[in-house]
């Protein structure tokens, strides 16, 4: 396993559309076994294919249980609305409110290309729109409703 740079804003990488995945071998596996790696180390919710220099349709989330592997998912349910302060390894230090679905239904393909249904809620529901977004070369800034001063940051973390 190795550490992938990640890519960041201002590389045109990051606003491309990504191709799905077609074959499920040993260079997609270490390639997610990387990006497993650089999340762990990134201190991240997710990493997406792009911000790896990768323009295919996978991204691993960790909300805390042990990392998911998507490989081409896609949405199929949301329901409810979160107001929701979110970043992005590929944007240091900028935080923004974001309005995200409450619930999230996806489909997507595991590393062995058994498709497989999820449903995530709170933060796996934000993270799976945030990482999906990426793979349409979508970066959450382009959907903020406001981004936040470092002091404004700063307030809020103070009162959790």
């Amino acid at each position: 396993m190795a550490i992938r740079n990640i890519v960041t804003e201002g590389d045109p990488i990051l606003n491309k559309v990504c191709r799905k995945v077609e074959k499920f071998d040993k260079r997609i596996w270490d390639l997610l076994d990387d990006m497993k790696e650089t999340l762990k180390v990134s201190n991240g919710v997710g990493l997406a294919g792009p911000q790896v220099g990768v323009m295919r349709r996978l991204c691993i989330i960790d909300v805390g249980d042990g990392p998911i592997e998507f490989i081409n998912p896609t949405i199929v349910e949301t329901d409810g609305e979160q107001e929701v302060v979110e970043g992005c390894l590929s944007c240091p230090n900028e935080y923004g409110l974001i309005v995200r679905p409450l619930y999230v239904k996806a489909k997507a393909f595991d590393r062995n290309g058994n498709e497989f249904e999820i449903k995530g809620e709170d933060l796996l529901a934000q993270a799976m729109c945030h990482e999906f977004d990426h793979l349409d070369g979508i970066l959450f800034k382009e959907k903020v409703e406001r981004m936040l001063s470092p002091e404004e940051l700063e307030e809020m973390k103070e009162q959790d």
